[in-house]
């Protein structure tokens, strides 16, 4: 029974650099039907970040922003709420509540290896009781 997160990680990391439009992202996640994209750092003093549907309608789109001159980077939530590779399930939906957010990010090292989502947790559930 998988109970770390690599175990039920999503690999498939789609990233964005900061200084990107918004507009660039849109584009990219209706693209790819994702509704996320990990925001890379400007440089080495710089975090990672991460940009959600949910930041582009609420901090761009409603506020009437034009989404082809404002940068990712202005809208990225930073720093990422990460976990080691060998964190467990519990712990991930424990963080997802405390922070109120659908995704957390997961490191080996400092490297940001994949991401743990609602549904990633939702789909082990159910693959789990359907054993029993």
């Amino acid at each position: 029974m998988p109970k770390k997160a690599f175990e039920i990680m999503n690999t498939k990391l789609e990233t964005i650099s900061s200084e990107d439009s918004i507009y660039s992202a849109i584009e990219k996640m209706i693209d790819r039907r994702i509704r996320s994209l990990l925001v890379l750092p400007k440089d080495e003093k710089d975090d990672y970040g991460v940009v959600t549907v949910r930041n582009i309608i609420f901090k761009a789109l409603i506020k009437g922003i034009d989404p082809h001159k404002v940068k990712i980077g202005e809208i990225a939530s930073k720093p990422l709420v990460t976990v080691s590779k060998d964190a467990s399930i519990e712990e991930i939906y424990k963080l997802m509540e405390k922070n109120n957010i659908a995704r957390v990010f997961v490191k080996d090292k400092e490297k940001i290896i994949g991401v743990v989502s609602f549904f990633d947790i939702m789909a082990h559930i159910l693959i789990e009781r359907a054993k029993t």
